[in-house]
């Protein structure tokens, strides 16, 4: 896979499809597989980047806790390394906040999809989701905190692949504290600057991130628009793929 290198970091991407680049930017502490879902569903209409935030998978770990801020310029180095001038961007969580930072500072964003979003760090409390990637077991019992139960009924084996690549990829105690430091204090107003055409994408039963501030999201921006998933929980995007993916591709097609 392709690689550049940030202030001594090395940052592993990869790319795949032709036409209008889409970029996923990370929710905390998961590796490249959890876009692989919308990666499936986009590549071929567009070309798809998904990069790998420091301490996942193949990129370095980080040397101290990071800020938003940051990982917006890592970003910014894997677009440039790429080629890429325009972009649009799907984030989640905390990769939602670093999309919204990005678009505020950055002439290459043309759309911005945001997945169990928010516009402060406070509205995000991510500790359940942690597994040491060491502990198999942890990474399978901690998914409980953001998928429904009748997903986790339903799809016991996709919890097992998941759980399998948690423990390939995922950051480590260290780095996970190191990305979770980056909510700390963040703060997207004032959101009326932030004027890209913004799906926000809110699961009703997220247990990590109060849905209220993603609704409270798509209404502050300028350009916002919000689709709710009833009872689906916060990795949504892998809940509900089918149709959040129909979502995106006909939010990224639209002339706006």
């Amino acid at each position: 896979m392709p690689t550049t290198t940030r202030d001594g970091t090395t940052l592993q991407y990869r790319t795949d499809g032709d036409g209008e680049t889409v970029a996923f930017v990370p929710d905390i502490g998961v590796g490249p597989w959890f876009w692989g879902w919308q990666h499936a569903g986009l590549a071929g209409p567009f070309e798809t980047l998904t990069w790998a935030m420091r301490g996942t998978d193949g990129s370095d770990p980080p040397a101290g806790p990071l800020s938003v801020a940051t990982l917006a310029n890592d970003l910014d180095a894997v677009l440039r390394d790429h080629g890429t001038d325009s972009v649009h961007l799907v984030g989640s969580g905390l990769g939602a906040m670093v999309a919204l930072h990005y678009a505020r500072n950055s002439g290459r964003v043309r759309k911005l999809a945001l997945l169990a979003g928010a516009a402060t760090g406070d509205a995000y409390e991510p500790g359940p989701l942690f597994a040491d990637p060491d502990d198999p077991d942890a990474c399978r019992e901690t998914l409980s905190s953001v998928f429904s139960a009748e997903f986790r009924a339903a799809q016991p084996d996709v919890l097992d692949g998941i759980a399998e690549w948690r423990t390939g990829e995922d950051a480590d105690p260290e780095s996970w504290e190191h990305q979770r430091a980056a909510l700390d204090g963040f703060d997207a107003e004032p959101l009326y600057e932030i004027d890209n055409p913004t799906l926000v994408v809110v699961p009703d039963a997220d247990e990590l991130l109060d849905p209220a501030a993603g609704r409270r999201l798509a209404e502050g921006l300028p350009r916002g628009e919000a689709v709710e998933y009833p009872d689906a929980g916060h990795f949504v995007g892998i809940e509900r793929s089918r149709p959040v993916n129909d979502a995106l591709l006909g939010f990224f097609e639209r002339e706006d």
